[in-house]
């Protein structure tokens, strides 16, 4: 730890000044496949300077004068415990809204939970919002849930929400957001859901809390195994094994089969696709799927 603070003490620099020069291939190389190794997500050359940009702040951080030093940190055993995390973060991705994909719910309310209720009766429902980024998935299907459960007496539900980044994790259990970003919550839910802040000049809102108690969040690498000592009812998983290649998605894929009731539904992104992947889904809709 000393040896550490010295080093960076050494390579402080003015951070109003700081240039690194640019990731060579010989770094670039080994962070790709570390980050692939890792975490599952394919970066091709043309993401270098995506890469570059993104890493800048944890080299000022840390008083590195270039990527080299920082790599050579991360690959260290103290690098391993104290910044891979905060590298994990760099490189995922938490694009998202609220009501994302809104045909999805729409067949979620109109075909799997009716169904799902004369099958069912009382037993509550479990979903999985995997790859839930900062929140607005697994709290669109809380509202959507709890809106459900006023309108059909008991009726109970729960929500496992997870990711891998735990910067997102961290803002996903706060559920406080810029108004900006709730524009696509029907007014009917954001009347009975959301809390305006007092300082209206923050122009803030919080999810209310009976929609934050419902959903439970975890942090999960999709690249460690996983299973559930019971399976799902639904899974939400869309535009999030974009990011991975053929073998890595299919293996994933099987093993959201794994963690899904027979009967149950999986939800997958309008940009993913489950084409040539020998799985036991049958097509519900576009991009919805039944577990046999």
């Amino acid at each position: 730890m000393k040896k550490t603070a010295a080093v960076q003490e050494q390579n402080k620099v003015d951070p109003a000044s700081f240039r690194p020069a640019p990731m060579t291939d010989k770094v670039f190389q080994r962070l790709s496949l570390f980050i692939h190794e890792r975490v599952g997500i394919k970066l091709p050359p043309s993401k270098r300077t995506m890469l570059e940009a993104r890493l800048q702040k944890r080299l000022r951080v840390l008083h590195y004068n270039s990527y080299e030093q920082y790599v050579d940190f991360v690959f260290t055993d103290e690098g391993m415990e104290q910044e891979l995390r905060n590298l994990i973060d760099v490189v995922t991705t938490n694009t998202t809204e609220f009501f994302r994909e809104p045909k999805h719910f729409d067949y979620l309310l109109g075909n799997v939970l009716p169904e799902w209720m004369r099958r069912n009766g009382s037993r509550p429902l479990s979903l999985w919002s995997a790859g839930c980024s900062i929140g607005m998935e697994p709290y669109t299907l809380g509202m959507v849930m709890q809106d459900f459960s006023e309108q059909y007496q008991g009726f109970s539900f729960q929500i496992l929400a997870t990711d891998i980044s735990s910067r997102a994790l961290q803002t996903a259990s706060k559920a406080v957001y810029d108004e900006e970003r709730i524009a696509s919550i029907p007014d009917r839910l954001r009347k009975k859901y959301l809390l305006r802040s007092k300082d209206r000049t923050k122009r803030l809102v919080r999810i209310a809390p009976e929609i934050r108690k419902v959903v439970e969040f975890q942090r999960l690498n999709f690249m460690e195994r996983f299973c559930f000592r019971n399976p799902m009812d639904i899974i939400f998983c869309r535009n999030v094994i974009i990011y991975f290649d053929k073998p890595t998605q299919e293996r994933l894929f099987k093993q959201f089969c794994e963690c899904l009731k027979p009967g149950g539904h999986l939800f997958i992104g309008h940009s993913e696709s489950l084409a040539g992947m020998s799985l036991p889904l049958e097509q519900a809709a576009p991009t919805i799927y039944r577990r046999l």
